[in-house]
């Protein structure tokens, strides 16, 4: 086995999820995660802790909803593994991407919404997902396979406790600021003048362990959720919603929600997406990629979404981590969270407060920020 795997499960199991002896952990095992799965299952065992395994395949998925009358409950079994657990470990690896491809998209958003209590279960938990490198991501990211794992592991594998101290400078900022306004100028594309208020937020210094409240490995991001959105967003990464393409997505928002939109592949995908319940028309986060180990896009949003030089803003469920004690009932709900990602790395600016706080990709405490 490539020792990298070892390093993957011990980074999961350890940094990231804080797994201690007598935790009641739930595995879920992606079709092309086994060899993963063998390596946190024997770090699990090695921990004292008690395992559950389950079985995640997007041609199960498709090959229930496609069956279904399409009228679905709840499953109790389902809502009582979550509430038991003390810690779930999603251990991505697919072998087809687009396996829900001819899944219609009110099917995807009904089976969401009433299996919502238990994935607000699984998200009280010590939840970590994580990607293990397979074939179908590495066509998928237009990379030859042995290429694709090296670059997996150099977003994975990082010195974590180091680009947390980093990160902790933008939470900083984001922390004591009210509001943010993303700027983008583009000559083939609709450009991006976007406010959105963190009056009263809590950024989360994303640092891929949970006890920065941060649940995906790999992570680098700071995030926070934003309120009163107002303006245009244009997001120029192409991405995979419900097993199908979609790319250059525009947004248009009045009052906090999106009162307009457009797509320029797959625009129904948007459609299904923001027409799930109210919820998915507003914003549920606001996140700033640092992870400088992500070089290129992969059309994976769990990379993607960390890279450098990018923001993401995902219409949906917000995060109770960003909400102080006692108004965590004031977040964003919806049976969603999809993410949307756009480039700043050239004609961009972020700013906080009106201070630019990063300018063409670089932040102003990095080499090269241009004040002005």
């Amino acid at each position: 086995m490539d020792e990298r795997i070892t390093e993957h499960a011990r980074t999961l199991v350890d940094w990231s999820a804080r797994v201690e002896p007598g935790d009641d952990v739930v595995v879920s095992v992606g079709a092309g995660a086994h060899d993963l799965a063998v390596a946190v299952c024997a770090e699990l065992g090695s921990r004292g802790a008690n395992v559950v395994t389950t079985y995640s395949s997007g041609e199960l998925d498709r090959a229930y909803l496609l069956a279904h009358d399409g009228d679905f409950t709840g499953s109790d079994a389902e809502l009582a593994l979550y509430e038991a657990a003390d810690v779930v470990l999603r251990l991505g690896g697919p072998l087809n991407t687009t396996a829900m491809a001819d899944v219609p998209g009110e099917t995807q958003a009904a089976h969401a919404r009433a299996h919502e209590a238990a994935r607000e279960a699984r998200l009280d938990s010590r939840w970590v997902s994580t990607v293990h490198p397979t074939r179908a991501l590495a066509q998928q990211a237009g990379m030859a396979f042995e290429e694709y794992r090296d670059f997996a592991y150099e977003a994975i594998l990082r010195d974590w406790e180091s680009l947390a101290e980093e990160m902790a400078r933008l939470k900083d900022v984001l922390d004591a600021g009210s509001e943010v306004r993303l700027v983008t100028e583009r000559d083939a594309a609709p450009n991006t003048d976007l406010t959105m208020s963190i009056d009263g937020r809590i950024a989360v210094n994303s640092a891929a362990s949970v006890a920065y409240d941060s649940h995906n490995l790999p992570s680098g991001e700071v995030f926070t959720a934003p309120s009163d959105t107002a303006g245009e967003v244009f997001f120029d990464v192409p991405m995979t919603l419900q097993g199908r393409r979609v790319r250059d997505v525009w947004l248009s928002f009045e009052g906090g929600a999106v009162v307009d939109f457009s797509a320029g592949a797959n625009e129904g995908v948007l459609e299904d997406v923001l027409d799930t319940d109210p919820g998915a028309r507003r914003l549920g986060e606001l996140g700033i990629g640092m992870n400088r180990g992500i070089d290129r896009f992969t059309d994976n949003v769990l990379f993607d979404e960390k890279m450098g030089d990018t923001v993401h803003l995902a219409v949906g469920r917000a995060y109770r981590s960003n909400f102080p004690p006692g108004h965590e009932d004031e977040a964003n709900d919806s049976a969603v969270h999809v993410d949307m990602i756009t480039d700043v790395s050239e004609r961009s600016r972020i700013e906080v407060d009106g201070e630019v706080v990063q300018r063409n990709g670089r932040f102003r405490w990095e080499e090269g920020f241009e004040a002005a």
